[in-house]
């Protein structure tokens, strides 16, 4: 008795898959037209009249940017000071090291 009430809904699970599918998938015979463009017939809409108080916040935007933007320079800056500072480091433990064998004078 379990297995055919199991049996049954899986059916109607794949049943309702299939339905789905019918559903999402665009009739294959039904012609694709494009829709008339309704902004031919409309006229050209006039500009906003200029307001400054946009303005200001453009200008407030932007030098918020600037700033940020100096921020991160000046990050990026100081950790290239300190990858060249390691880098020199390293050089100079290397030119101080003595060879591990030395060379034999024949």
């Amino acid at each position: 008795m379990e297995t055919t009430q199991m049996g049954q809904e899986q059916n109607l699970g794949q049943e309702q898959k299939e339905e789905e599918e019918e559903e999402e998938a665009p009739p294959s015979d039904a012609p694709t037209e494009p829709q008339p463009s309704t902004q031919i017939d409309d006229p050209p809409v006039p500009a906003p009249p200029f307001d400054p108080s946009r303005m200001i916040g453009i200008i407030r935007r932007k030098s918020l940017i600037k700033e940020l933007a100096a921020m991160y320079h000046a990050e990026c800056l100081s950790y290239c000071q300190e990858l060249l500072e390691l880098q020199r480091k390293g050089d100079e433990k290397d030119a101080m090291r003595p060879p591990k064998r030395l060379k034999k004078t024949r």
